[in-house]
């Protein structure tokens, strides 16, 4: 199965000259989960929804600040490998390349999508994140857009003791404290996690006018939305997708069969990730653009994942994917490359980037930062369960049928 079918050719771009303010204006007003940066012709990356409202930027900045070195892709690309890119690159929207032009883009959603018919072989218990990120409803509105922000997360359910009582969206926080923290009324009309969504009852707070200082102190009970949509874990990952697209939701709370307690979250990536299994990956170590290193083959770089890994102890990887960038810049014939790590462990995620001349060089940098990481503890999300044997081979048998 390709992606010449569940391509669009419907896409926003901007020149990296353009003020942020501008690019934010146009998510606001369509339902976009990322825009194409160019500079005259040539591609230089994207901004997503999330990382715009990730920044912590001024308006009058350019986007080019926030240009986020994503790959490209062609129009015959097989889906499974546009997963695997994806994943590799942290990024739910790829540009499609037809001679050298920016010709589309494949979004996550398309390909959810298109593959849900064949998703029911595994369930939410083989996918989904098994520690879960939560606040409380007395935690401040500052307190949890740091959470957010530190565990690079969306969406953050509001735990009462052991009773799930809502969501918050790193949108909706976003969205009140640039905003002046004015509501007329409590509510709104989305679901949570839509395009800046939480949907619910927002606590039914009147109007405020006031400083950012006061909006932060402020306890999340104010802002969170009181629907939250949640799935069982025993539940296949065809329901998922059915359930994410009919409440235009990017991650359910998973609660326990019998007892419903929340017990962790699976979001569109997590399904995505489903994806790039294979037959026999059990320490999945991914490499993407191989081809570009000079002097190492694959066992090299499982060898130099290993031994980044290795020195801290029992830390078991899960799933390793390394993606590599090169860019038309060049320093005496040698291109200037993107290598980016991203680790799944029992311990965590890891990721990072090294940028250099020479696709090892670029690799080194990369893994020493993911070093650094490692020794300062520092994760990116939670450790995810990793997935059954049987179950997997259940699901690699419909690539192979399609």
């Amino acid at each position: 199965m390709n992606i010449s079918e569940i391509l669009s050719t419907k896409f926003t771009e901007f020149d990296i000259g353009t003020p942020l303010s501008k690019v934010a204006g146009a998510f606001e007003n369509q339902e976009l989960d990322a825009v194409v940066v160019t500079d005259g012709d040539e591609y230089r990356g994207v901004v997503s929804r999330r990382q715009l409202a990730s920044s912590s930027n001024q308006p009058s900045a350019k986007v080019g600040s926030q240009v986020q070195h994503v790959p490209t892709v062609e129009r015959t690309e097989d889906v499974r490998e546009v997963a695997r890119l994806m994943i590799g690159s942290d990024a739910k929207t790829l540009p499609v390349l037809d001679e050298d032009r920016i010709f589309g883009v494949v979004t996550a959603d398309a390909i959810l999508e298109a593959v849900r018919p064949f998703l029911d072989a595994v369930t939410v218990e083989d996918a989904y994140s098994t520690k879960l990120v939560s606040t409380t409803p007395e935690a401040t509105i500052g307190k949890t857009l740091n959470l957010l922000r530190e565990s690079g997360i969306a969406h953050l359910p509001v735990i009462d003791g052991d009773e799930l009582v809502g969501i918050v969206s790193l949108y909706d926080v976003i969205e009140f404290t640039t905003r002046g923290g004015s509501k007329s009324q409590g509510g709104s009309s989305g679901s949570f996690g839509g395009r800046g969504r939480s949907g619910g009852s927002h606590g039914g707070f009147g109007a405020r006018e006031g400083d950012s200082d006061r909006m932060l102190d402020l306890p999340v009970r104010n802002l969170m939305s009181d629907v939250v949509v949640t799935v069982r874990r025993s539940a296949p990952l065809d329901e998922v997708v059915e359930t994410m697209f009919e409440h235009e939701v990017s991650s359910l709370v998973v609660t326990a069969d019998q007892t419903g307690e929340p017990v962790g979250i699976i979001t569109k990536t997590d399904v995505i990730e489903a994806l790039t299994w294979e037959r026999d990956d059990r320490n999945a170590v991914q490499v993407f653009g191989l081809d570009l290193l000079e002097g190492m083959d694959y066992d090299d770089v499982s060898a130099l994942i290993e031994s980044v890994t290795s020195k801290y102890g029992e830390m078991s990887v899960i799933k390793a994917s390394i993606e590599l960038q090169e860019h038309k810049e060049q320093s005496r014939g040698v291109p200037l490359v993107l290598a980016r790590i991203r680790l799944v462990t029992d311990r965590g995620y890891f990721t990072a980037d090294g940028e250099g001349y020479g696709a090892t060089h670029a690799l080194r940098l990369a893994a020493n930062a993911v070093e650094r990481q490692l020794l300062k503890g520092k994760t990116y999300g939670q450790s995810k369960k990793q997935s059954d044997a049987e179950s997997q081979e259940h699901l690699y048998g419909w690539w192979l049928s399609g």
